[in-house]
């Protein structure tokens, strides 16, 4: 054997014996190997980052839709609350002083007015701002309640304790109602009424007519021939907020005054001269059928004074008691705020009517205030009491009964 062929042979052997010692190699394949339950660090991080810009992504979205619709609902008024005027070209010679000053007084600086009215015989013991008081009026917001609360009451769908389902886990009365000027009661109450007979008992209670006797210058309210459109509420927005009816202060202030004595509506007078007073006889418009209703209401316009949405009048009053509604709301960048009330005295009574116009200052129960300055005054002035009687049988000062 020649050392070349036995090198060779040297050669293979070592080759077969190292390929039966370590086995053969593995095989080279391409499929994707799989994963590992396990997550490492980086990828925890990466996802709780992740969730965080989420989160954050989030919560800049939420925080920008609070804005906008707090954007949405923030009223722009272009009205003046305040005026230095209010009494130029009054005629006040047949009107009572006393009542007048008071009114004045109470008033202030504020752009408004006040109607003070004898309900026992339609007179007008004072007009301040005769101008306002006997424009074409405005919204008249949430006293439009109280002829709905009539209505309701003529047509014995209400009672003064019975209950109205306002929702599914919701109810109310409607002492509560007035007293709180809830609008989802008077909503639920116009609507079960119907356009026609709120349309009907309105115009019986005054609106949609001129409420004084020959007074110059007095303008027509609106109360409309159509139901507003289902769109803007429908006739639950009417009973509610008034919407789309125009009142005057003169026209609310005759309907009080048939609350305060019983349900006779008078024509309202405004005595222009001493001559005129010594004169005046009470004019009626008609008698409505309100008496025995008249108490199913008193505890819930006492309400309003006492807890509700004119309890501010009982800053400046105390001592008699007042019945009463309030009235806020707005309109072309002007708010109105209203309070129509009467005195409920052991010697007598007298309805007070303020409105206001304005911005943001004005609102019913800061007519409600300037309310009570004014009964204040009248009592500081000893006008609830009941002045004796001279020789000649001089009888009471005005507004004042025996």
């Amino acid at each position: 054997m020649t050392p070349r062929l036995r090198l060779l042979l040297v050669v293979l052997f070592t080759l077969w014996l190292t390929a039966h010692s370590y086995g053969a190699p593995p095989e080279v394949t391409t499929r994707p190997a799989r994963k590992s339950g396990k997550v490492t660090e980086s990828a925890r991080v990466r996802r709780r980052l992740a969730r965080a810009r989420r989160h954050r992504r989030a919560t800049l979205h939420n925080a920008s839709l609070t804005r906008r619709r707090v954007r949405r609902h923030v009223e722009r008024f272009t009205a003046s609350s305040f005026a230095d005027d209010i009494t130029d070209g009054d005629n006040f010679a047949g009107e009572d002083a006393v009542v007048r000053q008071a009114a004045i007084d109470a008033l202030g600086n504020m752009n408004g007015t006040v109607v003070a009215i004898d309900p026992t015989s339609g007179r007008i013991l004072a007009m301040v701002n005769q101008k306002l008081a006997l424009s074409g009026g405005a919204q008249p917001c949430s006293t439009i309640k109280l002829a709905v609360a009539l209505a309701g009451l003529s047509e014995n769908l209400i009672t003064r304790d019975a209950e109205v389902p306002l929702g599914r886990r919701s109810q109310m009365t409607l002492t509560e109602a007035l007293a709180r000027s809830n609008n989802a009661y008077f909503e639920a109450v116009g609507r079960r009424l119907g356009f026609a007979k709120v349309s009907h008992y309105a115009h019986q209670f005054g609106l949609g007519e001129l409420a004084g006797y020959d007074i110059e210058g007095e303008h027509l309210g609106v109360f409309p021939a159509h139901v507003l459109a289902t769109r803007l509420g429908g006739v639950g927005k009417m009973c509610s907020f008034g919407e789309s009816i125009s009142m005057t202060p003169l026209q609310l202030g005759a309907l009080v005054s048939a609350i305060a004595n019983g349900g006779t509506l008078y024509y309202l007078q405004h005595p222009e001269s001493p001559e005129d007073l010594l004169n005046f006889q009470p004019q009626v418009k008609r008698e409505l059928e309100i008496a025995p209703l008249i108490p199913e209401m008193m505890d819930g316009m006492a309400g309003a004074v006492e807890y509700g949405t004119a309890r501010s009048l009982r800053i400046n009053f105390s001592e008699e008691q007042i019945l009463g509604k309030t009235g806020t709301c707005s309109k072309a960048g002007t708010r109105f705020g209203w309070f129509a009330s009467y005195a409920n005295t052991d010697v007598g009574r007298i309805v007070t009517v303020v409105f206001l116009k304005g911005g943001r200052p004005t609102y019913g129960p800061k007519a409600a205030e300037i309310t009570g300055k004014f009964y204040r005054e009248l009592y500081d002035h000893n006008f609830f009491v009941v002045p004796a009687k001279s020789a000649k049988g001089r009888e009471p000062a005005a507004g004042v009964q025996q």
